[in-house]
């Protein structure tokens, strides 16, 4: 992803209106047409199914009994690792709809003040967790989550780990890209942030079906929901990475029902974890500083 140029100062040319003012903290507003996030949630699913073929095939052949209701915890893991591969990869090559250049400031990798950030993920955090009760309360939820055990944590502690950084590290990363980073982007160009923010929020809860209890669905887009306004808040994806990351590390130890030091120690190296991936990308040029022109700002987006 490139850097893009600096706007000539002044921000207008001669004779045209100056761009509308814009709040300083606010999610990148771009020229993807809105129709462009749904079709990236659609064909990464589609092609999910098919990159699970080229997992699943070759151990066929070789022998290994590959069940489709309860496949190998590594087969599993692999083929959720290639589908988070697939949600960033078509989100970029869709931004890139039309030939147009494709910058790492779109999908809002870029610096936010800390401290806004941090009040914005507790805000969240309250909201999505009051929500979580009080519907638990509603329906009488006992269902458990047993994605942890369809990946072959309880199999191995190599399997263990991988479950581990499949979730609390590749998921957050990959989804946020995909959802708040291209979904709701696209979509608040057809009729604003709040219209965008339930819609990726419903498509985020949906896209769990297969892999979180009916009953967390509602909770889930609830927390989709959350990490809409966080990024719309800080303009910055990396909180919202965070917040899920945290949110999954708290999930994972609860499914694992470890205690308070297991689950801080996991939520301490997830956070690390994506740090580290985070400065690895700006050292070879993926995430690059930047960020967008004024000439793109329009009030009320």
């Amino acid at each position: 992803m490139e850097t893009l140029p600096q706007p000539s100062p002044g921000g207008a040319s001669p004779g045209k209106p100056a761009p509308a003012p814009r709040r300083r903290f606010d999610s990148p507003i771009t020229q993807w047409q809105p129709w462009l996030g749904p079709l990236a949630l659609i064909l990464a699913l589609v092609l999910s199914v098919f990159a699970g073929l080229l997992v699943d095939i070759p151990l066929i052949v070789l022998g290994v009994h590959v069940n489709s209701a309860k496949p190998p915890g590594g087969v599993l893991i692999a083929d959720t690792v290639l589908q988070d591969a697939i949600f960033v990869g078509t989100a970029v090559v869709l931004a890139g709809w039309g030939a147009r250049k494709v910058y790492s400031w779109q999908f809002g990798l870029r610096a936010t003040p800390f401290w806004r950030a941090v009040l914005c993920v507790l805000l969240a955090f309250v909201a999505v967790f009051v929500f979580a009760v009080l519907w638990s309360a509603l329906i009488h939820n006992e269902a458990k989550d047993k994605v942890l055990e369809k990946l072959g944590s309880k199999e191995g502690a190599g399997l263990l780990v991988a479950s581990a950084v499949l979730t609390c590290v590749i998921a957050p990363i990959c989804e946020e890209t995909l959802f708040r980073g291209f979904i709701f982007t696209s979509l608040r160009n057809w009729k604003g942030p709040w219209p965008a923010a339930l819609l990726t929020a419903l498509l985020f809860g949906g896209v769990h079906v297969a892999s979180a209890p009916i009953e967390d669905l509602l909770p889930l887009a609830a927390l989709g929901f959350a990490l809409c306004l966080i990024y719309r808040a800080t303009g910055s994806l990396y909180p919202c990475i965070a917040t899920h990351a945290i949110n999954n590390a708290i999930a994972f130890g609860s499914i694992e029902e470890w205690g308070a030091a297991p689950i801080l120690g996991l939520l301490a190296a997830s956070l690390g974890c994506v740090a580290l991936l985070v400065l690895a990308a700006k050292r070879i040029g993926l995430i690059r500083p930047g960020g967008p022109p004024a000439q793109v700002a329009r009030a009320g987006a």
